[in-house]
């Protein structure tokens, strides 16, 4: 059965973003991407900053609430329908919570082809992306570059620290392709 859906699970700043646009160029068929950034960015502007909603502290931590699950959990079934009726997805998410985001996903996406990646990057590195951002709270790229990858099973991983975006889609690919046979 071919992959249907990619997961990259990183830290903020660790190229998720990038490697999922440079997958489109790679892969043959024509792949969408989503992102939690999407998700939150839709949210009612009135979730964000609240405990129910999604908080974002001084410090760089993330405290997603009952609203934000809520909502997530509907985006999760979306984005697997999508792929049952054949889309192919790269998904670009933060697993704050651990390997209970995975689950999460593991339930969502029950029955598709998975391919599970972890997008690992130096904190230095990613504090340093984080700060020439400009469109990050500083403290972010520290706060989830090491416990987003706690305890998560992964097919594969790649490291952006010293390899490009477009060199670790090149090396997501050819699992794809591989899979796929």
């Amino acid at each position: 059965m071919s992959i249907s859906l990619i997961v990259l699970n990183g830290g903020s700043s660790s190229g998720k973003s990038t490697i999922a646009r440079s997958l489109q160029t790679e892969l043959r068929d024509a792949w969408l991407t989503f992102g939690v950034d999407t998700l939150i960015s839709a949210m009612p502007s009135a979730l964000n900053a609240t405990e129910e909603g999604i908080a974002f502290h001084p410090d760089g931590t993330i405290t997603p609430g009952a609203q934000f699950r809520e909502l997530e959990a509907a985006w999760m079934e979306g984005i697997a329908a999508m792929a049952r009726a054949g889309a192919r997805i790269i998904i670009d998410d933060v697993f704050l919570s651990g390997p209970a985001a995975q689950q999460r996903w593991r339930a969502a996406l029950r029955g598709l082809n998975v391919l599970w990646v972890g997008v690992r990057c130096e904190v230095g590195v990613a504090e340093a992306r984080e700060a020439a951002r400009g469109d990050r709270i500083v403290g972010m790229a520290r706060s989830q570059a090491l416990i987003v990858h706690e305890g998560i099973d992964y097919d594969m991983v790649v490291d952006t620290t010293s390899t490009d975006a477009a060199a670790c889609a090149q090396e997501i690919a050819a699992r794809v392709v591989e899979a796929s046979g």
